[in-house]
C-alpha cells in the first residue's frame, strides 16, 4: 500500500508513533528492505555510506533489547525528573501526554514486529566537534528518508535514543563492534492504527528564524 501524499503532506504528518503503532501485524523483511533502499539514497559525507543498519525480527532478540531499553528508561527518568531539564518539561502543557505516550511505547517495545538500530563508522565520544558533525550529519538524513518511507507505505515509527545509556550492552546483544561503531538510535518498526495524521504543535517560523544576525 502507498499512500497518496505530496511532499508537504508527507514531510509534516511523518510522526513519532508510539500509541498507534500495529503490534499484532507482522512487517515482512522484503518492505522494511524496500524503506532502507530508500533512506540509502539520502546525501552522506564524501559519500562514504558509513552506515549499517541492524534489523531485529528474532522475537527473542528483541525482548531483550526491549528489556534494556526498559531499564535505561527507569535510570533516566530518575535523573530526569530530578533536573532541570524535567522541571521546563513539566511545564509544557503536553507534558502529561507526553509521558504516557512514552511510557505506553516502553511497555508494548517487546511486541514490535521488528526493531532497528542504525549504526555510523566511529565513535562520537573520541572525534572533534567537526568530525561528530559530519557523522551524524552522514547518517541523520538517511534514518529521516527511512521514518519517510515507512509513513508513505501505511508504517511508522519513533525516534527513540534512552537505549543509548545501554549501548555497551545492546552492541553485546546484537553483535555490533562497539569500539569501531556508534548506535544512532533504535527504532520500532510497525504498520500504524490509521493512516491519517496531522501537523504537530510547532512554535511559528517567525519565532526562530534569524536573519544575518543572531
Amino acid at each position: 500500500m502507498t499512500l497518496l501524499l505530496t511532499p508537504d503532506e508527507l514531510l509534516t504528518t511523518t510522526r513519532a508513533v508510539r500509541k498507534r503503532l500495529d503490534f499484532e501485524r507482522p512487517v515482512s523483511r522484503a518492505l522494511i528492505g524496500e524503506c532502507i533502499e530508500v533512506a540509502l539514497q539520502a546525501p552522506n559525507g564524501s559519500n562514504m555510506q558509513l552506515w549499517r543498519w541492524v534489523v531485529v525480527d528474532d522475537r527473542n532478540t528483541i525482548e531483550k533489547l526491549a528489556g534494556l531499553y526498559n531499564e535505561a528508561i527507569e535510570e533516566y527518568s530518575k535523573l530526569y525528573d530530578s533536573g532541570e531539564l524535567g522541571e521546563r518539561a513539566r511545564q509544557d502543557p503536553g507534558f502529561d501526554r507526553m509521558t504516557e505516550s512514552v511510557m505506553h511505547l516502553a511497555q508494548n517495545l517487546h511486541r514490535s514486529p521488528a526493531l532497528l538500530v542504525p549504526c555510523i563508522a566511529g565513535r562520537m565520544e573520541t572525534q572533534d566537534i567537526f568530525t561528530q558533525a559530519s557523522l551524524w550529519g552522514s547518517v541523520i538524513p538517511a534514518i529521516w528518508s527511512f521514518m519517510l518511507a515507512l509513513r508513505s507505505r501505511g508504517l511508522g515509527s519513533a525516534w527513540t535514543t534512552v537505549h543509548l545509556h545501554r549501548e555497551k550492552e545492546a552492541a553485546t546483544l546484537l553483535g555490533i563492534p562497539y569500539p569501531h561503531y556508534t548506535q544512532a538510535g533504535l527504532f520500532p518498526v510497525a504498520y500504524t492504527l490509521g493512516t491519517e495524521f496531522k501537523r504537530a504543535r510547532r512554535r511559528p517560523a517567525a519565532d526562530v528564524i534569524h536573519w544575518n544576525r543572531w
